[in-house]
């Protein structure tokens, strides 16, 4: 597919946003960062949202902001988008988080159109989704994760009693995800087995796969960016860590994350050069691990045994507060500019495999 141009000259660029999982408000709190900061010079926004019920929309730019408190939502009623319009772009900038679009679908749908996109390919955006896949692809590359239990749809009740010893064997407290979900969306910790049931509830409506956990002892929450440049070489960011309020909340929960503003994003962690360097080395580890391309935030939990791997994020948000553009910020690289970092490597990726 040869590459197309605007009226203008400018090379176009879709972004695509919104979607059908419980995200769909990050996604659209991405958007809004990302379209501001692409440069309207040398590139031409053509902005894409899938709404909640996944339709597929032309919005205007630019895009509306939601009220204090809220998250933006893509509106149904725009004017309807073929998918088809995306032959005409360049490039694809997908910032759909969660399922049916961070897991791999959307990129499916890309590949089949042979259009370029931003970010991790089809098994890539697969794998970093599903938390079972990834700690397996983790394990079998050395990285040191916390034990766990997956619990596969209908098991909990077709197989309680032996699901219920592995569990058992984790200890309490233990925390109980949604397999396919992100912005801990679902996630619950459990300090009783009495609260199991509960728990493993609340996560099967966000996703029939279910995850058990094992809490981390006197933990700290450290993150890493990791962005590949358009000659192919990976580049881990500094150490970042997320430090909670403990106070209002049991763990780094969703509204910590988006809408009340007591978590603070730290750059550099405080941390020696030993193990900032190790954090660094395993984020890229993680990153080959899974097939990564384009960018990933790679999560870590610093606990009283020593470092392990929480998870990957094959894109992560671009907000105002999220930590991946903190993090390339203070590592001497602008958002304006890691956004363009971004579309150019992607737009150095040949068609068809790689």
């Amino acid at each position: 597919m040869s590459q197309t141009t605007s009226s203008a000259g400018r090379t176009r660029v879709a972004v695509v946003y919104g979607g059908r999982s419980s995200e769909h408000g990050v996604s659209c709190l991405t958007a809004r960062n990302i379209i501001a900061a692409i440069d309207a010079d040398r590139y031409e926004v053509v902005p894409v949202g899938i709404s909640a019920q996944g339709r597929w929309v032309r919005e205007e730019l630019p895009l509306t902001v939601a009220e204090p408190g809220a998250l933006p939502q893509v509106d149904p009623d725009a004017e309807p988008f073929a998918w088809e319009g995306l032959y005409d772009v360049d490039v694809v900038f997908p910032l759909l988080h969660g399922p049916w679009g961070e897991d791999g679908t959307l990129q499916g749908l890309l590949e089949l159109a042979d259009v370029r996109y931003v970010g991790a390919g089809v098994l890539a955006s697969a794998a970093g989704m599903d938390k079972p896949f990834t700690k397996a692809l983790f394990a079998a590359g050395g990285l040191p994760q916390l034990p766990y239990v997956t619990i596969l749809p209908g098991r909990w009740h077709s197989e309680r009693g032996r699901t219920l010893a592995r569990i058992q064997a984790l200890g309490m407290p233990v925390f109980v995800k949604p397999a396919r979900a992100g912005s801990s969306s679902g996630v619950l910790m459990v300090s009783s087995e009495d609260e199991l049931d509960a728990a493993i509830a609340e996560a099967a409506t966000f996703d029939p796969k279910v995850v058990v956990e094992a809490a981390a002892r006197g933990k700290r929450e450290l993150e890493v960016g990791v962005v590949q440049h358009p000659d192919g070489h990976v580049e881990a960011s500094q150490v970042g860590e997320v430090v909670a309020d403990a106070a209002s909340h049991d763990f780094y929960d969703f509204e910590q994350k988006y809408l009340d503003g007591t978590a603070a994003n730290v750059v550099p962690a405080d941390i020696s050069p030993t193990l900032s360097e190790q954090l660094r080395a395993y984020a890229v580890q993680a990153f080959d691990a899974i097939g990564a391309e384009g960018l990933a935030r790679v999560d870590f939990f610093l606990t009283d045994n020593g470092l392990v791997i929480n998870e990957i994020n094959t894109m992560p948000g671009f907000t105002s507060t999220s930590m991946f553009p903190v993090l390339w910020q203070e590592s001497g690289v602008p958002y304006e500019q890691l956004v363009d970092l971004l579309l150019q490597q992607a737009l150095s990726r040949p068609h068809g495999l790689r």
